[in-house]
This record gives C-alpha cells, sequence and structure tokens, in this order.
C-alpha cells in the first residue's frame, strides 16, 4: 500500500507541475457542450432531449485526451523500467497510475458536469443521478484507456491506435449511463443500470491492471 500510495504522489505531482493536462482535458469537455446549442439551435426541449447523451460523449472524449501519455512519458526516460524492476508488482504500478489519472481528469469531469447539464438544460431530476453514473462509469473508461495506453507503448500515431481500441469498449458504459438518466428523468427506476455500471466497474477493477502490467512487460522486453 505505501508504494501504491507512493506512485499515486508522484503521478499526482507531476500532474499538478504540468498543469495543461488536467485543464485541457477540462476545457475540451466544457467547449464540447458549449458547441452543441450553437449547433443544434437554443430550443429548450430539443436540449433536454440530448443533455445526457452529449455530456457522456463529451466526457469519454476528454478522457481519452490525457490517456496517451499515461505510461509514455516513464517509457521514454527509462522510469518505467526501473518500475517493472521494483519490488512492488507491476500491477499494482499500472492500478496506481490510472487511479492518478482518474483524479486528474475523470474527477474534474464530474466536478463539471452539473453546470454543463445546466447549460444543456437537463431536468432538475437528472443532476444526482448524471453526477452518481459518472462517478461509477468515469473510473472504468480510465481503467479500460489504461490497458490501450500500455498496448500502444513505442508504436508510432499511438494516438489513433488507441482510439480504435478503447472507443468500442467504451460503449457499454456510454449506453448505461446515459440510459440512466434517462431513466430516471422519464420517472423510471434507474437501479438496474447503476448496477451494471458498478458490474463492469468491479469486472474492470482486477482485469484491467493484470491486462495492462501484461503489455507494459511486453514493452519493456
Amino acid at each position: 500500500m505505501r508504494g501504491f500510495l507512493a506512485i499515486v504522489r508522484r503521478d499526482l505531482s507531476l500532474a499538478v507541475r504540468q498543469g495543461m493536462d488536467s485543464v485541457m482535458v477540462v476545457m475540451f469537455f466544457v467547449l464540447a457542450c458549449v458547441l452543441f446549442p450553437f449547433g443544434v439551435g437554443p430550443e429548450p426541449n430539443v436540449l433536454a432531449r440530448i443533455a445526457a447523451g452529449v455530456i457522456w460523449v463529451a466526457a469519454l472524449l476528454a478522457a481519452m485526451l490525457s490517456l496517451e501519455r499515461l505510461f509514455q512519458t516513464d517509457y521514454e526516460d527509462g522510469s518505467l523500467e526501473l518500475l517493472t524492476l521494483s519490488p512492488l508488482a507491476l500491477e499494482v504500478v499500472v492500478l496506481a497510475k490510472i487511479v492518478a489519472h482518474w483524479l486528474t481528469t475523470g474527477l474534474p469531469l464530474i466536478v463539471a458536469s452539473p453546470l454543463l447539464a445546466v447549460l444543456m438544460n437537463l431536468d432538475a431530476a437528472g443532476y444526482p443521478y448524471m453526477v452518481l453514473a459518472l462517478a461509477l462509469g468515469t473510473p472504468s473508461l480510465s481503467l479500460i484507456g489504461g490497458v490501450g495506453a500500455a498496448l500502444i507503448l513505442g508504436s508510432r500515431r499511438g494516438g489513433v491506435l488507441l482510439s480504435l481500441l478503447v472507443l468500442p469498449l467504451y460503449i457499454p458504459v456510454l449506453i448505461f449511463g446515459v440510459s440512466a438518466v434517462d431513466a430516471a428523468i422519464g420517472g423510471f427506476e434507474a437501479k438496474a443500470q447503476f448496477l451494471v455500471l458498478g458490474g463492469i466497474l468491479l469486472a474492470a477493477l482486477p482485469l484491467c491492471p493484470w491486462a495492462g502490467a501484461a503489455a507494459l512487460r511486453q514493452a519493456t522486453e
């Protein structure tokens, strides 16, 4: 646990020093949502109908912006080889870096989502469900994206390849995240959607660090 927390603190301190990655993610999220009213018109009923989907798609794309650099910097400066040779299990290293990624990208998206929900004229009944769905869904996005980031190490045009790898796997999270909000707004029970989102997270939590560690070992050999 001490080594896990040390890696999380290290990545958080690096993110604070660089700063631009987290700001870029939030700015992209905000701008993507702000542009939709200009494209589809300011009609409140239209915006309310598409609000949940727009916010989720923007959050999904924003979370991908910094995935390519999740392991790339450590791979280039040799830190990844030292982490691979350290006594700490590589699966724990991968999980720690994914947690740091979520804290610097997923958490700011969750904080910004209520403001954008107001801008998109989302029904007030859907606000807590939107936040809860993002709280369950964004960790899964970071976990799945971490596997993709490990697989593209050393490849050319890694950003395009990363998108092709992870976007199909993001679709179930997107579907059930939007469905939970729409069900709550329509007066229906959203428990089933939240259970599915929780199940995806529980499945990804052990599987993704293991798969990411296997990809990192192959990349560093």
